[in-house]
């Protein structure tokens, strides 16, 4: 599928002298608002209100957007390669706002269907395509360095609700006076949150636009001045060699990753899930909790928080230590902490505060190196469409960690009306899920020697979406 001149890769080669910093930053700025997505929980109960109907009718909404990420980055990961990066920022800030403004439509006529098209079809889409859109760009710009590069764009995702929350709640109580943004048992109108999704719609544009333009690719030859492309090699489990997206799922390594990170990622959402009503239940007092309702939300916040710096941190770190090592710490660590938050998360608040954070770091910090190890074992051909083929293991997770969770707490009652001992056997299942992608990760080697793709395939894919321009920019 051709695009439109403006957006084409051959346009948005980086000239000599480019500074390699201004990717990140052209990231982030789609990455932070694309991570709006995990702020919902802030008007979930508007909506429910709204529209008279429950909390998984409104559920549903999130579940087809991550649904719909994992999809999308799968159908159109390669597209994303062939078309670089600005045409897939553009692409998905047009579904991500049109998502914003159909949703808001849907709101105002008190039509559901609308806004599950619109929030959960179209910014779903968005979400996919945004969210691998700068991956191949920043592993390329940052060869030296992929962990740290992948980290500090993924990084905005994970801090896309601290601004998105916080903004959302200002904005709706500008729109509905009533509502108390301070309060947690005051809820805003449907009208406010239609007005809401209309103002995130415009601004996210800006933004979204914003990265669009700035990105640039490095030209074909480029490389960071004292980076030495032979030394890549030296490192365990990292290649010099590509492997197509067609090839790449053929191979037991991605069906290993792709295990690893579901894994991971169902692990921590069993806490994002359920976190504000579990840290109460396990503190809980006859009918009373000795942790507040307004407690219970900054402790969200508090997850939030390690949930973006993880990204950031641990996947710096991966560049040092390599990917599946740090991966062994996100598993093996993880299953210490679970069993720690199981047996000894309710003898105090700091034990469940620190357990928590720490396992919502290495939920983050799944995400954000994933790229990289993708990078190392397959090369940086065509890594963000094997990227976005393995986020169907996001897609699957989002699905299957809620159900898990769900399905142990609803056969002993209501989240925020339990006690410690009724989230137990979910924990437990998590350890299992986590030892499952620790050995995951063990049987990782490096990729066969038959799916690498000839140097002929990979000079002949370069020239035909790359300018012949070579840039000596250092």
């Amino acid at each position: 599928m051709a695009v439109p001149s403006f957006l084409a890769r051959e346009r948005i080669v980086a000239k000599p002298g480019f500074n390699r910093w201004l990717i990140p930053p052209a990231a982030l700025a789609v990455h932070l608002c694309i991570g709006q997505a995990y702020a919902t929980s802030v008007y979930k109960t508007a909506l429910v209100q709204h529209f008279d109907t429950s909390l998984t009718a409104i559920g549903i909404i999130f579940s087809i957007a991550i649904v719909m990420l994992g999809l999308s980055a799968a159908l159109f990961g390669t597209w994303v390669d062939r078309n670089g990066p600005r045409a897939a920022m553009f692409t998905s800030a047009v579904f991500w706002v049109s998502g914003f403004l159909v949703g808001s439509l849907g709101i105002a006529t008190e039509q559901l269907w609308l806004l599950y098209l619109g929030y959960g079809v179209l910014g779903g889409i968005g979400l996919g395509i945004g969210y691998i859109s700068p991956v191949s760009t920043l592993i390329k710009w940052f060869p030296d360095r992929p962990g740290l590069a992948t980290g500090m764009a993924i990084m905005g995702f994970g801090g896309g609700a601290l601004i998105a929350s916080p903004l959302s709640r200002q904005l709706m109580s500008f729109y509905d006076p009533a509502y108390v943004p301070t309060d947690t048992t005051s809820v805003a109108s449907g009208d406010a949150v239609a007005k809401l999704f209309l103002t995130l719609g415009l601004v996210y544009l800006l933004f979204m636009m914003f990265g669009a333009f700035l990105v640039r690719v490095p030209a074909a030859d480029w490389k960071p001045q004292g980076f030495d492309p032979s030394t890549v090699k030296k490192k365990a489990l990292v290649t010099t060699e590509n492997v197509s997206a067609n090839n790449a799922i053929r191979t037991p390594q991605f069906w290993l990753l792709w295990t690893v990170l579901f894994c991971n990622v169902t692990a921590g959402i069993g806490i994002l899930e359920q976190a504000s009503p579990m840290i109460q239940d396990f503190f809980r007092t006859g009918d009373g909790s000795l942790v507040a309702a307004s407690a219970a939300a900054g402790f969200v916040g508090v997850l939030s928080l390690f949930n973006m710096a993880g990204r950031f941190v641990w996947s710096s770190t991966s560049d040092y230590i390599g990917r599946k090592p740090i991966y062994m710490v996100y598993l093996g660590v993880g299953i210490v902490l679970y069993i720690t938050l199981a047996t000894l998360g309710s003898s105090a608040t700091w034990i469940f505060v620190i357990t928590a954070a720490l396992i919502i770091s290495f939920y983050g910090g799944g995400f954000a190196t994933v790229p990289a190890y993708l990078r190392d074992l397959f090369g940086t051909f065509q890594v963000g469409a094997i990227h976005g083929r393995l986020l169907t293991a996001w897609a699957a997770a989002g699905v299957a960690g809620p159900l898990i969770i769900n399905g142990v707490l609803d056969a002993r009652g209501t989240p925020g009306q339990l006690v410690a001992g009724d989230y137990r056997p979910a924990l437990f299942i998590m350890v299992g899920l986590l030892a499952v992608g620790f050995v995951a990760n063990l049987l990782v080697k490096p990729v066969a020697a038959k799916w690498h793709e000839s140097a002929e395939a990979v000079e002949e894919f370069t020239h035909e979406h790359h300018t012949p321009e070579r840039s000596a920019a250092r």
